[in-house]
């Protein structure tokens, strides 16, 4: 399995929302044997879903992340490499005044250390990072 991208949370979030992207839904499943997502984004995931009260939406939503998300993506560590990337990167972007959140750091140091398109639906978040490749796989960005 040869890895291509990174998928951030609003992306792997998408198919499980109450309107869910079709372009999003459509591009996982022709890509999905080519996506991981970063242990931030789990977090994200799993967060958003325990913050839920105890009922039928966080019971589609634990069993979505455990036998869709965990079960069809790599979890890729922050490790090292993207600790160095992402300190010096948040140090860059504070001398120009850009400060990004810590997050998105971390999400975009995986991409970018992996040599993995980050896709994602919030491209201005990630537009300050140097040299990263990122990827809207949403609808909107169509019209």
């Amino acid at each position: 399995m040869i890895l291509r991208f990174l998928l951030d949370t609003n992306i792997v979030s998408a198919p499980v929302s109450i309107r869910p992207d079709p372009e999003i839904v459509r591009r996982i499943e022709q890509h999905a044997h080519e996506c991981a997502i970063g242990a931030p984004v789990w977090h994200e995931l799993v967060y958003g879903c325990r913050r839920l009260p105890r009922g039928r939406r966080r019971t589609a939503l634990e069993a979505y992340l455990e036998e869709v998300v965990r079960a069809s993506f790599p979890i890729l560590a922050y490790d090292e490499a993207a600790a160095a990337w992402h300190g010096a990167e948040r140090a860059r972007l504070e001398e120009l005044g850009a400060a990004a959140p810590y997050v998105d750091g971390q999400i975009a140091a995986i991409a970018r250390t992996k040599g993995l398109t980050l896709v994602t639906a919030n491209t201005k978040d990630f537009t300050r990072f140097s040299e990263l490749d990122v990827e809207d796989w949403s609808r909107r960005r169509r019209r």
